[in-house]
């Protein structure tokens, strides 16, 4: 499907490109991910440890990758576990070397 805004068609790939690309578009979501991908899950608190952010600051990164797709979380009251969601780390990694090549 094919979506037009000014005279420009974009994709629903060039889309999703586009929306990784955000999320990936601050130095914190990036360490994140990179962190993530080194671990199975791992709860927001134990972000907070990590980085030198308030709590509040690290959820809103969280909830920003969660939106793109590129991670998931799990609620286990009272926390949530987060991890990265292997099927858009995946895709994200295709359009990406597609968009480089």
């Amino acid at each position: 499907m094919k979506r037009t805004v000014r005279n420009i068609e974009y994709t629903a790939t060039t889309e999703q490109l586009a929306r990784f690309a955000k999320a990936l578009g601050h130095p914190t979501r990036v360490a994140i991910l990179q962190h993530l991908a080194n671990m199975s899950c791992c709860f927001t608190g134990d972000l907070v440890e990590i980085f030198p952010l308030a709590q509040s600051t690290v959820s809103q990164h969280l909830k920003e990758l969660k939106n793109a797709g590129l991670i998931q979380g799990e609620v286990e009251p009272p926390k949530v576990r987060y991890c990265i969601n292997q099927k858009n780390w995946e895709l994200a990694k295709r359009l990406f070397a597609d968009f480089f090549d």
